[in-house]
């Protein structure tokens, strides 16, 4: 008998569990004590169907407090099942709301289901993000670099949070602002006294178009010098200059140097002949006396000739040495 009525009890027990499971009873008591109009029904079909029913209700409970008059069971589980998070959206409407901030329910699901944080978004709207840029390299028209770094403050800007860009581009644009507003300054010293007119330059561009945000100001935080490109550049194309000109000289050498040992070449090619005429000068004499058109007499002529023109040689070299000392 007694473990009759213990099999009894945890059957009961069971049965009792699976039916709050699946009715939640005291969530509808507190959705209707809260002043929400939910039936137990729903909140059944909700179990069925997957759907976090105490994740509806909070949000609901939370919208009604708020005076949010569009959001509706209906539209809060259907952004549930589309991968949304109904609290943070919910959250999102009621600081919106006491920021007076213009921000629908549909936009709101919007801004949730592409990935950002709208909650945060709304956040960032009532108060303003610093963001620091890293330091941006620039030179002046004088060839002065100088290193600035700026902080942008921004606020979210809700209307374009879907679709628009984000950080990343924003201080991409500063940066380039930044550079275009150095490298038009024609000295380095102006930017060094007016800080301020990089910001007005910059900001005159609207750089915050087609981003997440609205950019509020931009400051300059520190300008340092750094080298002086202008003076590099000179140098270093002075130094090419010089290579130029030396491997031109180089080559003008190699030219003059093949040109001397080719009119060595052919000056030894020159002597070789003559050796080898002066080698048939004696056959063609001996030929002239065997054929008797040299005499013995023409010989010795030509020998006198000869030895008169070399004495000649030696006292014209002799007149030179003389004329030299």
């Amino acid at each position: 008998m007694e473990l009759s009525i213990v099999i009894i009890a945890v059957v009961a027990f069971i049965l009792l569990c699976i039916f709050f499971y699946y009715c939640p009873f005291f969530l509808w008591i507190s959705a209707r004590v809260s002043g929400v109009h939910i039936s137990l029904v729903q909140l059944v079909l909700m179990r069925i169907r997957q759907v976090p029913a105490s994740v509806i209700v909070r949000a609901l409970i939370e919208a009604h407090k708020a005076g949010l008059s569009d959001v509706s069971r209906d539209d809060l589980e259907a952004h549930y099942l589309a991968g949304g998070n109904p609290e943070r959206v919910v959250h999102a409407l009621v600081s919106a709301a006491k920021a007076n901030i213009p921000l629908s329910f549909k936009m709101a699901t919007a801004i949730d289901l592409a990935g950002r944080d709208v909650f945060q978004a709304v956040q960032m709207s009532v108060n303003p993000k610093v963001i620091d840029t890293p330091p941006v390299t620039a030179v002046a028209k004088d060839g002065i670099q100088l290193i600035a770094k700026a902080r942008v403050t921004v606020r979210a800007n809700i209307r374009q949070l879907v679709g628009g860009a984000g950080e990343d581009t924003v201080l991409a644009r500063v940066g380039e602002g930044i550079v275009s507003s150095i490298g038009s300054a024609e000295s380095h010293k102006q930017v060094l006294e007016n800080p301020d007119s990089i910001s007005k330059l910059v900001l005159s561009k609207g750089l915050d178009s087609g981003t997440a945000f609205e950019i509020l100001s931009i400051d300059i935080a520190d300008i340092d010098i750094g080298k002086n490109i202008g003076a590099v550049l000179q140098i270093d194309q002075a130094q090419a200059d010089k290579n130029i000109a030396q491997a031109k000289a180089e080559e003008r050498r190699a030219m003059a140097i093949a040109l001397e040992q080719e009119m060595k070449a052919k000056a030894q090619e020159a002597r070789a002949k003559v050796i080898e005429a002066e080698a048939e000068l004696p056959r063609a004499m001996a030929r002239a006396f065997e054929s008797g058109n040299l005499g013995i007499m023409d010989y010795y002529r030509l020998k006198n000739v000869e030895a008169d023109t070399n004495m000649r040689a030696s006292l014209a070299e002799g007149d030179t040495t003389i004329t030299n000392a």
